[in-house]
Parts: C-alpha cells; sequence; structure tokens
C-alpha cells in the first residue's frame, strides 16, 4: 500500500554477533564480611548454649564432704522448658535451612525473641528462687550461662529483625 510504505518497518534485521570476551568483567570484592545472615548464625549459636547449659550445674553447694551440683534438667518443669527453648530456636534456624520457611504473618525474628523472652523469664525465675528441695545449695555458673544466653538470643532476634527490613 502506498499510503503506509513510509510507516512499514523494514525487513527483519539479523541480530548482531556478541562475543563473550566483549562483556564486562563482575569485580568480586574479596573479603569483605558480611552481616547478612548473622542473626541466624547468633541464633543458632545461642540456642545450642541455651539447650546445653540446661544442662549444667544451675546450683552446687557443698554437703558432708562432698561437693553436689544441681543440673537445669532437675530443677523441675522450668528447666526441662529452657533446653526445649534452645532446641526450638536450634530449629527455627534449620527449618530455614532445609527451605522450610515460617508463614509471612509469623516472621522469624519475632518467634526468636518471644523464645528468648520466655526462655529469660524462666531462667530469672530459678535465679531469684531457688527451688526449697536444694536448700543447701547456691547460684552456680550454669544459671548464670542460661540467662546470658537467653538474652543474646532476645539479640540475636533483634538483629534479624534488622536484616529483615
Amino acid at each position: 500500500m502506498p499510503i503506509l510504505s513510509s510507516v512499514e518497518t523494514p525487513e527483519t534485521l539479523p541480530e548482531p554477533e556478541w562475543e563473550r570476551d566483549s562483556e564486562p568483567q563482575v569485580a568480586a570484592r574479596p573479603g569483605v564480611p558480611s552481616l547478612w545472615g548473622l542473626g541466624e548464625q547468633i541464633t543458632w549459636v545461642t540456642g545450642l548454649v541455651l539447650a546445653l547449659s540446661a544442662l549444667t550445674g544451675w546450683y552446687s553447694g557443698q554437703g558432708e564432704g562432698v561437693t553436689v551440683s544441681v543440673l537445669g534438667w532437675n530443677t523441675g518443669v522450668l528447666g526441662k522448658l529452657v533446653l526445649l527453648i534452645g532446641v526450638l530456636a536450634i530449629l527455627v534456624v534449620g527449618l530455614r535451612r532445609w527451605g522450610i520457611d515460617l508463614p509471612a504473618a509469623v516472621p522469624e525474628s519475632l518467634v526468636v525473641i518471644a523464645l528468648g523472652a520466655l526462655s529469660t523469664i524462666f531462667v530469672l525465675v530459678r535465679a531469684i528462687s531457688i527451688p526449697d528441695e536444694f536448700f543447701f545449695a547456691g547460684r552456680g555458673i550454669g544459671i548464670w550461662i542460661s540467662l546470658v544466653a537467653s538474652v543474646a538470643l532476645i539479640g540475636a532476634g533483634l538483629l534479624q529483625a534488622s536484616e529483615e527490613l
């Protein structure tokens, strides 16, 4: 058609050949530390420390010629819950590593912060109130390790929350 001849596109042009060597190379930045994923790593480590600290001496004292140590596991339900919370913190990170994500309505950082707050409360209860059956014992190093790990778990959750933003 004579009317549309000026608007018609010309025949298709062959695509230009490109050479792989002519593309710009991406510069690698060796040795640059990354903070991404640091919250997950800290969560894993503090969860492991929290779980293992429930198996350490929370109370210790002198008996008749012997030193007695009471494990966190033996202090009742709260000691067992602290161990369970440590395992759950490890499981939260493990699920993500295995490709299973939590629902979007429940962010992983919120779960980690809640677990850390709950374990902090449980450990503080045991640090303030020594059970009556352990009247002879004072506070051991294990309960303080549990307290530090619980607070560190809250910090790891806050770090994860900052990474998600």
